[in-house]
C-alpha cells in the first residue's frame, strides 16, 4: 500500500480540525444555553416554581366566621352563638372504626340517628376528613373523652359555636333557624360561597335568618396546613380570622313580643303590634308556637312529625303568611270609599231590616232582626251589614279597590320573613283575568263586609289600621339597626284621603269601644288617657244554608273547631295621639269575642310599658284580669332580666 504524501496527512488534519472546532463550537453553544435556561429557572423563575412545589404540599383551610347576632330593640339577646362540644372521628386514623366507636359509647351516650348520620357521612367522604359522631355533648362528657383520647385512634374531642334562640318558642317564626347546609340548599344557590360546602356548617333556613344570611354569616377566615401525599393535615402553618357576621337589631319588643305570645295562648292565632309614626313592629307572635332550637343540629322524625301534624299549624308564621276574609274590620275602607266618591254624608241613613235583596239573592245582617236607621258612625258602631251593602253597590268596587290598596290591602310588604303574603284586593280586571269570570253586584255587597274574595294577612291588618290612625302612608319596618349603623326610617306621606272623612270614620272606631251599643265596649279601656278605638271583625268560613237559617243559625260553639268563624279585632291608641296600632286574629275562635279581649290586653300592655294598673279595666274584669296577669307572669321568659337591662 502506497504511504501518504505529508501534503495529504496535513489535508486529513485539516478536516479533523475543522470538524472538532465546529463540534466543540456547538457543545459549548448548548452548555451556554443550557447554563442561562438554568440560571432562567433557577434565579428569574424561582419564586413561580418555589409556589408550585409549595401549593403541592400546603393547603388553604377555611375557617368558619361567628355568625352576627341579633337583639331586640332594647339590646336583649335573641338569637346567640354559644360554645358547643363535639366529638369527631377521622376513620384514616382510627383504623378499626367500630371497634373506635364502641370504645367511645361507653364514654358518651351516642344518639343512634346522628350515628347512622356520621356512618353515611363516612361513606361519601374520604378517609382522611373528621365526621361529627357526637355533638352538643356536655363538658363532662368532653372531659372524659380528652383524658381518654389515647386509647382512641382517630378521635378529637372540639370546641365550636352553635347557634341558640334563649326565647325557645316566643319569637320562632319571626327570627326562623338554622341549620346544616343540605344539598337542596345548594341546588338553589349559584355559585355558593366555599363556606357552605364546609361539613355541618350553618345556615339560615327560614324567617329573618334565612332572608338576612348574607348580612348575618359574616366572612371566612384561613388557615395555611401542611398535607401528605394524600392530603391529610400534618399540621397548621399560620392562620388569618375571619370577620364576625353583622348583629341585627330589630324593632321587636321582646317583653311585649313574649306576653302577646303567652297571650294568645293554645289558641290558633296571630297578633301585629306596630308604631303608628315610625311603623316598627314592636310585636309579631302567631301561635302555637315551636322550639327553633330542635332545628338547629337537625329535628328528629318524632318531632318534626308532632308539629306538621298539629291542626292548628305550629309551623306556619300566621301574622305574615295567613290571610283571611277580614270582616267588618274591612267596612271602614268601604265607609271612606263612600264618602271620597260623595255617596253619602255623615247624617245620611241606611235603614236595615236585618237583609238586602241582591240580584234575587238575600244578603244577611248578622242581627237577624235588623238594626233600624243607622247613619255611618252608628253602622261602624254597631257593624250594621246592610248598611255597608246599600252604599257599596252605589260606590262599586273599583273605588273600594283603590282605596283598600292606600291602606295596605293587597301589598306585600318588603320585610326580612319568609312568606310574605300579598293578600288579595280584588277587582273586576282580577276577578276577569284569574277566574274568567265577570264581577257581579254580589261579589260587591260580600267585599263591602271584608267577605268574598277579600283576604288580608294580620300585618296588613295592622298597617290598614295605622294608617287610620295617622291618615299616614306608615310602612311596616323589623330592622332598626345593623352593627349599630340605625337604619332610615321610611318617610310616611299624607294618604290621598280627605282629613274630614278619616276623621269621621275614626269617630265610628272610637264608639266601637266606647258605646255602650259599640261592638267592643264590654272590652275596652277605661283609663282616659288610653282610650281606644277599634272594629271588631267576625268572618265565616262556611256557607249558612237557607234551610238553616229557617230552622236556626247553628252556633258557632256547636260546631267542629274547624268550621267555627274566624275572630278579629283592629285598634289603635290613644285616640287623641295615637301611638300604637294593633291587628288580632283568632282561627276559628267562634267570633270577634275571642279576639277583642286579647287585643285590649296587648294593647295596655303595650302603652304601660308592662303589666298595666287593675284600673285600667272595666271594673266587672278586674278580679279575672287580676288572675290572668298573675298566671302569665308565669308564662312570660326573661321579664326580670328585661327589667334589670333597662334599670
Amino acid at each position: 500500500m502506497r504511504a501518504k504524501s505529508h501534503t495529504e496527512v496535513t489535508e486529513v488534519h485539516g478536516r479533523l480540525s475543522r470538524r472538532a472546532l465546529l463540534l466543540g463550537g456547538t457543545m459549548l453553544a448548548f452548555m451556554t444555553g443550557l447554563g442561562f435556561r438554568m440560571r432562567h429557572l433557577q434565579l428569574d423563575q424561582a419564586d413561580q416554581y418555589r409556589l408550585l412545589a409549595e401549593e403541592n404540599r400546603i393547603n388553604i383551610r377555611l375557617i368558619p366566621p361567628a355568625r352576627g347576632e341579633i337583639f331586640d330593640r332594647n339590646g336583649i339577646v335573641l338569637a346567640r352563638n354559644e360554645p358547643s362540644y363535639r366529638v369527631t372521628l377521622v376513620p384514616e386514623d382510627a383504623g378499626d372504626v367500630d371497634a373506635v366507636i364502641d370504645k367511645l359509647a361507653t364514654l358518651v351516650e351516642l344518639d343512634p340517628n346522628e350515628l347512622d348520620r356520621a356512618v353515611t357521612e363516612m361513606r361519601r367522604s374520604p378517609p382522611f376528613l373528621p365526621v361529627t359522631i357526637a355533638d352538643r355533648v356536655s363538658w363532662d362528657e368532653l372531659s372524659r373523652v380528652a383524658v381518654n383520647t389515647p386509647s382512641l385512634p382517630g378521635i378529637t374531642p372540639e370546641v365550636g359555636l352553635s347557634r341558640y334562640y334563649p326565647l325557645r318558642g316566643d319569637l320562632a317564626h319571626v327570627l326562623g333557624y338554622v341549620g346544616p347546609v343540605s344539598d337542596y340548599d345548594l341546588s338553589k344557590i349559584d355559585n355558593p360561597d366555599q363556606l357552605l360546602r364546609i361539613p355541618r356548617f350553618q345556615i339560615g333556613k327560614v324567617g329573618l335568618e334565612g332572608r338576612m344570611e348574607d348580612d348575618l354569616r359574616g366572612v371566612a377566615g384561613t388557615k395555611r396546613v401542611e398535607v401528605n401525599a394524600v392530603g391529610r393535615i400534618m399540621r397548621e402553618l399560620d392562620r388569618r380570622e375571619g370577620e364576625q357576621g353583622d348583629d341585627i337589631q330589630l324593632t321587636i319588643d321582646q317583653s311585649l313580643q313574649s306576653y302577646a305570645q303567652a297571650r294568645l295562648g293554645e289558641e290558633s292565632a296571630a297578633a301585629v303590634v306596630m308604631d303608628c309614626e315610625t311603623g316598627d313592629l314592636l310585636a309579631v307572635a302567631s301561635a302555637p308556637t315551636f322550639d327553633p332550637n330542635l332545628f338547629v343540629e337537625g329535628i328528629s322524625v318524632a318531632d318534626y312529625g308532632e308539629l306538621t301534624g298539629d291542626d292548628h299549624r305550629p309551623l306556619a308564621a300566621k301574622s305574615v303568611q295567613g290571610t283571611y276574609p277580614p270582616g267588618s274590620t274591612f267596612k271602614m275602607i268601604t265607609a271612606l270609599a263612600a264618602l271620597e266618591e260623595g255617596i253619602i254624608g255623615f247624617d245620611d241613613t241606611v235603614y236595615c231590616p236585618g237583609h238586602m235583596e241582591i240580584s234575587n239573592r238575600r244578603f244577611h245582617c248578622w242581627k237577624r232582626g235588623g238594626h233600624g236607621q243607622m247613619n255611618l258612625v252608628q253602622a261602624l258602631r254597631e257593624s250594621c251589614d246592610v248598611y255597608f251593602y246599600d252604599i257599596a253597590l252605589q260606590v262599586g268596587i273599583d273605588k273600594m279597590s283603590e282605596v283598600a290598596a292606600r291602606f295596605g290591602i293587597g301589598e306585600k310588604f318588603d320585610l326580612p320573613l319568609s312568606g310574605v303574603a300579598r293578600g288579595l284586593n280584588p277587582s273586576r280586571e282580577w276577578k276577569n283575568s284569574v277566574r274568567g269570570e265577570d264581577w257581579v253586584v254580589g261579589d260587591t255587597a260580600n267585599a263591602s263586609i271584608g267577605q268574598g274574595f277579600v283576604l288580608a294577612s294580620p300585618l296588613q291588618l295592622a298597617v290598614m289600621t295605622a294608617r287610620l290612625a295617622t291618615g299616614k302612608a306608615v310602612p311596616p319596618r323589623l330592622v332598626k339597626s345593623i352593627n349599630g349603623v340605625e337604619q332610615p326610617i321610611a318617610e310616611a306621606p299624607p294618604l290621598d284621603i280627605s282629613p274630614t272623612h278619616l276623621a269621621e270614620v275614626q269617630r265610628g272606631m272610637y264608639a266601637v269601644s266606647n258605646h255602650r251599643r259599640g261592638t267592643a265596649y264590654s272590652k275596652r279601656i277605661i283609663a282616659d288617657e288610653y282610650r281606644m278605638a277599634g272594629k271588631t271583625g267576625t268572618s265565616q268560613v262556611r256557607n249558612i244554608t237557607a234551610a238553616e237559617r229557617a230552622r236556626g243559625v247553628t252556633r258557632n260553639e256547636d260546631l267542629p273547631w274547624n268550621r267555627r268563624d274566624h275572630g278579629l279585632f283592629v285598634n289603635y291608641a290613644p285616640f287623641e295621639n295615637p301611638k300604637i296600632a294593633v291587628a288580632v286574629v283568632v282561627e276559628h275562635g267562634s267570633g270577634s269575642k275571642a279576639a277583642t279581649p286579647i287585643g285590649r290586653d296587648i294593647t295596655l300592655q303595650a302603652l304601660y310599658g308592662g303589666t298595666p294598673p287593675l284600673s285600667a279595666y272595666p271594673t266587672k274584669d278586674r278580679n279575672g284580669i287580676e288572675k290572668q296577669q298573675e298566671e302569665l307572669e308565669k308564662l312570660v321568659p326573661g321579664r326580670e332580666i328585661t327589667r334589670r337591662n333597662r334599670a
